[in-house]
């Protein structure tokens, strides 16, 4: 299992409000891009968003699912990698002082990459946690931690069902 931790300067609740922002979810992850939701709420149990991974030339199309959530505490993710099968990914925020340590388990859950989970994939994974982290910290510590100001982005942008693109 990759676990990886790092202590934020914010409070819980603006860490919570970020991950809560499936719009941000592009800003903090590594990996995907053109976010798009595709069924339930987010971060509500059952609520899906899918997205695009870029590697060079291959594009490939992934989703994640919220198995999960602890409103305020806990968010644990299905990430579906398509043949490659899917990983776990439980993020747990907890008070220290006025600050929030955020704790980043991963590891696979079905599929064949569960067969080649090593010490190699292992590093990998902890070298993509800590530039997740450092991205997750970077969007929390620039402000209030607050979603960011509809007149920032030329309008309201809202992420449910139905709505399409975010």
């Amino acid at each position: 299992m990759a676990v990886r931790h790092r202590l934020i300067q914010a409070s819980p609740q603006a860490v919570w409000d970020v991950l809560a922002d499936g719009n941000q979810y592009v800003e903090w992850v590594v990996g995907p891009s053109d976010v798009t939701p595709t069924s339930g709420q987010w971060p509500q149990v059952g609520a899906t968003i899918a997205y695009e991974v870029r590697l060079g030339p291959v594009r490939l199309n992934n989703e994640s699912v919220v198995r999960r959530c602890v409103a305020g505490s806990e968010l644990e993710i299905e990430a579906k990698a398509g043949r490659i099968g899917t990983a776990r990914i439980a993020i747990e925020l907890r008070s220290w002082g006025e600050q929030c340590l955020v704790i980043v388990d991963e590891h696979p859950l079905r599929g064949p990459g569960g067969f080649v989970h090593n010490v190699g994939v292992e590093a990998l994974i902890q070298v993509r946690h800590r530039a997740m982290l450092a991205r997750l910290a970077k969007l929390c510590e620039s402000g209030d931690g607050s979603r960011p100001d509809p007149a920032d982005t030329g309008g309201s942008v809202q992420f449910e069902t139905g709505t399409g693109r975010a």
